[in-house]
């Protein structure tokens, strides 16, 4: 494993019948996070980031979560791909009974975050959707600056 790479939890998808730690009662107490995966990607690895993230989020949430987990990672990884700079990082951890995932970039910044990703674009379109369907399936979050942007998705368990 790469030093930039660090993972807190041994990956394995969960089978219907394995209740989540979380479920078990064994999630981190209230305040106090539990770091799931930080991983950085580009455009070659956003597979990479799917897999992982489901991997991870498997070991604490049930199938549907995961689903929904990685769609949000995979939208915005993409976003930060697309318009940060080519690259990002992840982060995902677990606290207060909710999954956190934060993707990081280096581009721009965002002109309004308060704004992105409130309206779903045009059919017409070709794509502006990664903040909506993320912003329809958790609670976001964004910071943004000259220097990056940083957008955390909440997702209660």
């Amino acid at each position: 494993m790469a030093s930039a790479e660090r993972t807190g939890t041994s990956a394995g998808r969960r089978t219907a019948q394995q209740p989540s730690r979380a479920a078990q009662g064994t999630a981190p107490l209230q305040g106090q996070p539990e770091i799931l995966l930080e991983q950085g990607f580009d455009d070659e690895s956003l597979y990479g980031v799917r897999a992982a993230v489901a991997a991870h989020v498997s070991t604490v949430a049930d199938g549907r979560t995961v689903d929904v987990m990685v769609l949000i990672a995979h939208e915005l990884a993409s976003n930060a791909v697309r318009h940060g700079g080519g690259a990002g990082r992840l982060r995902l951890w677990l606290a207060d009974r909710a999954l956190h995932c934060e993707i990081t970039d280096g581009g721009a910044g965002l002109a309004d975050p308060a704004l992105a990703g409130r309206r779903l674009p045009a059919p017409s379109l070709p794509g502006g959707r990664g903040l909506w369907i993320a912003r329809q399936l958790s609670e976001l979050r964004i910071v943004t600056s000259a220097a990056g942007t940083t957008v955390t998705s909440t997702v209660t368990i």
